[in-house]
């Protein structure tokens, strides 16, 4: 049995489904040695393929050859149009490519018995992989890593009726219908999912992860970016990651104008994405000296990134919660930071800080209880020491790259053709509630 995964980005790339993709093929791949060591494996695998593009999500110049290898897992890069993000024109057009591309691939690649794993980028990837899988006899398994078309609706980029949304709908959610699971990140997407007439028996639960053995806690205030970027001894306020369509920033950009003369406090924002351009120029326009921005730093890097802020920012307008789970909460508790989130104050991450203890949420528009939170953080050395040392607890215990991989694996190999006697599995357990 081969696993087959499919998603655009892939190693080298930077991109947040590329990083975690990249993690659970090297963790499958790693199963196979283990089992061909004589420890146990998940089930007989013999092969590990990727299918995605040939580009990366932030340079539509760079190529990257078309075939490659990383350990056991075998990468084959496919040909597509190179628009790039800047145009959505442009952008559906690289989403149309790479459909093809993945639907001949899956043709060529998949046996009968062979395991398809399908992510969400680009959107609709479940509906042109299903009638190659089933051709070819193999077993689905859609990744659903964000929802669309509820994400493209509710962002107005697709209406809310007519045919077009109407014929999304339902070419999606047939996709999900044929597929052997469908795994979702979180229990509010999984009941979203049964509402909308998905077998709940064909849905898990597998938590996003982060790598926590590349990216442990460092002492606050030290690592080399803090001095190349001239940020020693102030208290650092960070957003690391996409600053995409989903996300909420006039809070943010209001609370730093009302903290501006506090020479102790920066806003760091690492990253780009559709509206880091538009956040820049209002940062600009507002004259904010105590706001940074920086391009998004290499893999190497990623340990002393999330390591620099004494604090991160998360955010996520409140009709996106069913739809989107921001990954970056899970490599900053690796990094044992706290958390302040920007949203809807009972949404997934909200709860998880309160549970857990690692950092507060207010909602969108609230600059004061945000820069109340801001101010609380950066005057209390120790509370900022406290919800650190929970982040990483909550990650070793529910969020690791172990745990994330070894259900997988489980999940696996209940879908093996040889074992048909393992019945479907449950939800994941994840934190409790």
């Amino acid at each position: 049995m081969q696993i087959i995964l499919a998603n655009r980005y892939f190693f080298p790339d930077e991109s947040a489904t590329s990083r975690i993709a990249t993690s659970l093929a090297q963790g499958i791949a790693q199963g196979i040695a283990q089992g061909a060591a004589g420890r146990p494996a998940a089930a007989a695998i013999d092969g590990v393929h990727i299918l995605a593009s040939r580009g990366v999500h932030n340079d539509a110049s760079h190529t990257l050859p078309p075939d490659g290898e990383i350990g056991a897992v075998r990468i084959h890069r496919l040909p597509t149009t190179r628009f790039g993000r800047d145009r959505l024109i442009g952008r559906m057009l690289d989403y149309a490519t790479f459909h093809m591309s993945v639907f001949t691939a899956l043709l060529k690649h998949v046996r009968r018995g062979d395991v398809a794993i399908i992510c969400t980028d680009p959107p609709m990837l479940s509906v042109t992989a299903m009638a190659a899988v089933r051709l070819k006899g193999g077993i689905m398994v859609n990744w659903i890593l964000d929802l669309f078309p509820e994400i493209a609706m509710d962002l107005g980029v697709l209406g809310r009726e007519g045919l077009t949304t109407r014929a999304a709908l339902w070419l999606r959610d047939l996709s999900l219908k044929a597929a052997h699971r469908n795994v979702v990140p979180i229990a509010r997407m999984a009941m979203h999912l049964a509402d909308r007439g998905i077998p709940v028996s064909s849905l898990a639960i597998i938590h996003h992860w982060s790598d926590g053995e590349a990216i442990r806690p460092i002492a606050p205030g030290e690592g080399a970016l803090r001095q190349e970027w001239g940020l020693t001894g102030k208290c650092v306020v960070g957003y690391s990651g996409n600053l995409g369509r989903a996300h909420e920033f006039d809070t943010v950009l209001a609370t730093a104008e009302r903290l501006k003369t506090r020479d102790d406090i920066v806003f760091l924002f690492v990253g780009g994405g559709y509206r880091r351009a538009a956040v820049e120029a209002e940062a600009a326009r507002r004259g904010l000296t105590n706001v940074m921005f920086k391009p998004l730093q290499p893999r190497e890097r990623l340990a002393e990134c999330l390591g620099l802020p004494d604090v991160h920012l998360v955010s996520l307008l409140p009709p996106m919660e069913p739809y989107i789970v921001p990954s970056k909460f899970y490599g900053i508790a690796a990094a044992g930071r706290p958390t302040l989130f920007v949203g809807d104050t009972d949404g997934e991450i909200a709860r998880a800080l309160a549970r857990a203890q690692c950092g507060a949420s207010v909602a969108i528009g609230d600059v004061d209880g945000l820069a109340r939170a801001v101010l609380d953080l950066a005057q209390s050395p120790e509370r900022r020491r406290e919800w650190g040392a929970n982040a990483r607890h909550v990650y070793d215990e529910y969020f690791s790259e172990t745990r994330g991989i070894a259900e997988w694996r489980q999940l696996i190999d209940t879908l093996a053709p040889a074992r048909t006697d393992v019945g479907a599995p449950t939800l994941s357990r994840g934190m409790p509630t």
